[in-house]
């Protein structure tokens, strides 16, 4: 199905206001944010296993229950009861992907497939949280929505699938649906697998040690900070053009070399930055093509990578 339209949109309300809302894996890194931001005007529950403790950032009117998406009594339940899912609940590791890709696929896909099952019986809008790993290591950059996808774990296997599924169902089954595909998400908050490369090099120098660059440090990511990927998410609620993927990033590249150094100025530290051996399959370049999630979303990044840098270094 072509999901090219002329009645392209240029902007985009806010977002949602005065309804229902359901965050699965809510009290997450990205989730709470989210909760937090959409909290205020609307009625929102977070559900999430809560295998840390539940951030305090989340307001107190947020109504957490405890529980895991692969739960269907309780997934089902919220589900039905809400006017828009954000589904945020995901097993994020590649590492334990590939350690137990069963679990992997049951938690990203399978619970995915139930949620739809039940969000197109009552006509609820799903958000998905997909990922630019499913693009693996892109034919050239800046990468579209159509760039062929060749995911490189068991975790972004699962991204993909559950990503086509989204928008099949939407399609298939009339109902609203918007899969956002977040790039290298970072902000104040972050923690395991989240916060990578980033997490790692201020550690190390606010510790004085040297910051270790895989390889020459000219390979390239995406940085898009967490407060723009809550806003794509505000946009992906109102939007008419559902059935479909967006890109979220920035649209610019930074190299890791580049990465290190801006972190080591930022914490005003004299720590070398050292280099090893490459990593096996690591992606060379990745920058994502933002033409359609400004176009039909009306999204568009406001935060600097300097500036993002500086809500994790105040966290």
């Amino acid at each position: 199905m072509n999901d090219q339209r002329a009645d392209t949109p240029t902007s985009t309300e806010l977002g949602p206001t005065g309804e229902s809302i359901l965050i699965t894996g809510g009290a997450g890194f990205i989730g709470s944010h989210l909760a937090a931001a959409l909290a205020a005007d609307n009625d929102v529950t977070v559900l999430d296993n809560c295998a840390g403790e539940v951030p305090s950032r989340l307001p107190a009117t947020v109504d957490v229950r405890r529980g895991d998406v692969r739960e269907a009594s309780i997934r089902d339940a919220l589900v039905a009861e809400a006017d828009i899912v954000y589904h945020e609940a995901a097993l994020v590791s590649v590492e334990e992907s590939l350690e137990r890709p069963a679990e992997s696929h049951g938690t990203n896909v399978a619970a995915t497939v139930d949620l739809l099952d039940t969000a197109r019986k009552h006509g609820t809008r799903v958000v998905f949280a997909s990922s630019c790993a499913i693009y693996g290591d892109p034919t050239g950059v800046p990468i579209d929505e159509t760039e062929p996808a060749s995911p490189l774990s068991p975790y972004a296997v699962d991204k993909l699938a559950a990503d086509h599924y989204v928008r099949v169902y939407g399609r298939q089954y009339d109902f609203p649906t918007v899969a956002l595909r977040y790039f290298n998400v970072y902000g104040p908050g972050q923690r395991g697998d989240y916060s990578g490369v980033i997490d790692a090099f201020v550690e190390r120098a606010r510790a004085d040690e040297p910051l270790e660059v895989h390889g020459e440090g000219d390979q390239t990511r995406d940085f898009v900070h967490v407060s723009d990927i809550v806003r794509a998410n505000l946009a992906a609620a109102v939007t008419p053009h559902t059935g479909r993927a967006y890109n979220v990033g920035t649209g610019r590249e930074t190299s890791i070399q580049e990465l290190a150094e801006t972190v080591r100025d930022l914490v005003d530290t004299d720590a070398p930055i050292t280099h090893t051996d490459p990593r096996p399959g690591d992606i060379s370049r990745s920058r994502a093509d933002l033409t359609r999630s400004t176009e039909w979303l009306g999204y568009e990044p406001t935060v600097e990578l300097s500036d993002g840098l500086k809500t994790v270094l105040d966290a």
